[in-house]
């Protein structure tokens, strides 16, 4: 369990990236500083400074943690289920508070994560995390450090999950992100559903 320390940092990441996006869908990208993040997150620029370089790693920072989050999720996991039963309720749980948003929340996310300036963070910010899952995979399955098996599904399980993430936000009516999730991760495991079963 982490100590007083290293929650009290991981709250003050969460309410700076909370913060980032918040402001940059009401504001637009564009019209949002460092300084107001701060401001909203209750910091100064100079606590902001410690923990992201820029807006736009901070407006990334919230799908990273997920990402980490989930593979921590499923190393909690039991050891004898099955590991895309595992690896579903994992992702899909990160997103079991989330509601159906309005319109002017999902245009606005969308006109964020869409802006050229973020595309290079976000491609920073998917590497990271296929890198948390495929970490989580492997150790789950016991892969050996050069098997291409847990990179290989980490990636397709963090696309289907950006593509559900997507219809979520297009949806009409508005539905639930986790039902989305779990959708998309259905979808896919109909294609890995026979390696699965041998590997798992």
């Amino acid at each position: 369990m982490a100590g007083l320390r290293e929650r009290k940092k991981h709250a003050t990441r969460q309410a700076l990236g909370i913060a980032a996006m918040t402001l940059a869908v009401e504001r637009g990208l564009d019209n949002v500083l460092v300084d107001d993040i701060a401001e909203a997150a209750g910091v100064s620029p100079r606590t902001f400074n410690n923990y992201f370089a820029s807006k736009y790693e901070a407006i990334c920072a919230l799908a990273v943690d997920r990402s980490r989050r989930a593979g921590d999720a499923l190393r909690a996991r039991p050891a004898d289920e099955p590991l895309w039963t595992a690896l579903t309720a994992a992702l899909a749980a990160e997103h079991r508070d989330d509601g159906p948003p309005t319109r002017e929340w999902a245009d606005g996310v969308r006109l964020v994560t869409g802006h050229p300036a973020l595309q290079g963070e976000y491609l920073k910010a998917q590497a990271l995390m296929r890198d948390a899952l495929a970490e989580a995979i492997g150790e789950r399955v016991g892969a050996d450090p050069g098997d291409m098996f847990p990179a290989v599904l980490a990636g397709a399980a963090a696309t289907a999950t950006e593509i559900a993430l997507d219809r979520w936000l297009a949806a009409d009516p508005p539905t639930s992100v986790q039902h989305q999730v779990e959708r998309a991760l259905d979808e896919l495991a109909e294609v890995w559903s026979r390696p699965l079963k041998e590997t798992a």
